[in-house]
């Protein structure tokens, strides 16, 4: 892994091409300049490292060092110890310490945005700003969703033969905008999970609370929901948007619960232009 500063680094040609670094425990994929700010990029549930090409495209022209990894147990990585949000946390301190640069401009989807909720809370040093995408302040915030009920929704098709690739256009279809165009790269992404790390990451999910302590993220922050999420709806990043003492809300029009690939075009405005009032932020 490389160190990387504060300051703006013109990409090379050669930066701009995505390359898979299978590293252990944690495996990523990357572009952009050595010596460009890091920014890493947490997938959701339903994802893995290749979900993020179009933020890996932008960011790295913009002379960032975009990285998105293969969450713990997904795609290339080494599962975690235990399946918790602090295991997680830890997980993604440890590889951002790795790359020499202290702290990053964080990113998370979905799942990945309560990972990344927890990082900012228990490791806040290692957190420049914080982009909290298609995410909720706790499971289950609206009331109506009982725990295990959830997990059976999504366990039972694995233990009757599926698999998270053979699940993955039905289920990415189901989340996302009507008509979407982007639900076969979502899909691939989702094609690289296996059995046992989907139903770990889906027992963990319901121990997510962070309510109380919302107003403790210190970090600038970015708080992005696609118009038509159904699965943590505008209503849910607006409690998070009012929570966080340094914050900001932006909605993305047309998109659904995959914001980042529905409309790749206007999250990245959005992306792009926060990262650049919080470029060279030391972390909180």
């Amino acid at each position: 892994m490389r160190p990387t500063d504060a300051e703006h680094v013109e990409p090379r040609n050669d930066d701009l091409v995505a390359r898979d670094r299978d590293e252990l425990p944690v495996a990523w994929r990357e572009a952009g300049p050595a010596g460009g700010e890091l920014v890493v990029l947490l997938h959701g549930l339903g994802g893995s490292r290749i979900g993020w090409e179009p933020q890996l495209a932008a960011l790295s022209a913009a002379g960032y060092l975009a990285a998105a990894w293969d969450m713990p147990g997904y795609g290339a990585s080494t599962p975690p110890p235990v399946w918790s949000f602090e295991a997680l946390a830890a997980a993604a301190a440890t590889w951002i310490s790795g790359f020499g640069a202290g702290a990053a401009h964080v990113v998370g989807l979905s799942m990945g945005g309560m990972v990344a909720l927890h990082l900012a809370l228990l490791e806040p040093t290692r957190v420049r700003s914080l982009v909290l995408a298609d995410t909720s302040p706790a499971f289950g915030f609206d009331g109506s969703t009982d725990a295990e009920t959830w997990i059976e929704a999504r366990l039972a098709p694995i233990r009757a033969g599926a698999t998270p690739a053979s699940m993955a256009t039905g289920v990415l279809g189901s989340i996302m905008a009507p008509a979407s165009t982007a639900v076969a790269d979502a899909a691939a992404a989702m094609a690289r999970i296996g059995p046992a790390a989907f139903e770990g990451a889906v027992r963990c999910i319901p121990s997510h609370d962070v309510r109380h302590r919302l107003a403790d993220i210190a970090a600038p922050t970015l708080v992005v929901v696609g118009e038509h999420d159904r699965e943590t709806p505008p209503s849910y990043a607006r409690h998070l948007a009012d929570a966080i003492p340094r914050s900001r809300y932006v909605e993305i029009a047309g998109a659904g619960h995959i914001s980042n690939l529905e409309r790749p075009a206007q999250f990245n405005d959005a992306l792009v232009g926060f990262l650049a009032g919080a470029r060279g932020s030391a972390g909180a």
